[in-house]
C-alpha cells in the first residue's frame, strides 16, 4: 500500500534525509520518500501491517526531530 502524508514542523533537509534512511530500514517498508521542500512523506509498505509500521515510523522520526508531526 502506498500512502502520502503531510508533515508539520519539518525544519531541516538533512534531518529529512536521515529520517528517510531510517524509515527505509524498517521491516515491511518497501520504499519511502520524505521531501523537505513539499513537506510530504510517501510510504510504500505492507498492507496487513501498515498501521503498526506507521507507529514505528513516527517513533523513528521523533528520535531525529522530536517537534515534527506526521499528519495521518
Amino acid at each position: 500500500m502506498k500512502k502520502k502524508f503531510k508533515l508539520e514542523d519539518l525544519d531541516c533537509a538533512n534531518c529529512a534525509a536521515k529520517m528517510e534512511d531510517a524509515i527505509k530500514k524498517i521491516d515491511g517498508v518497501n520504499d519511502a520518500a520524505m521531501s523537505f521542500m513539499t513537506q510530504k512523506l510517501t510510504v510504500d509498505a505492507d498492507d496487513d501491517r501498515f498501521d503498526a509500521i506507521m507507529d514505528e515510523i513516527v517513533a523513528v522520526c521523533a528520535k531525529v526531530e522530536p517537534d515534527m508531526k506526521i499528519l495521518r
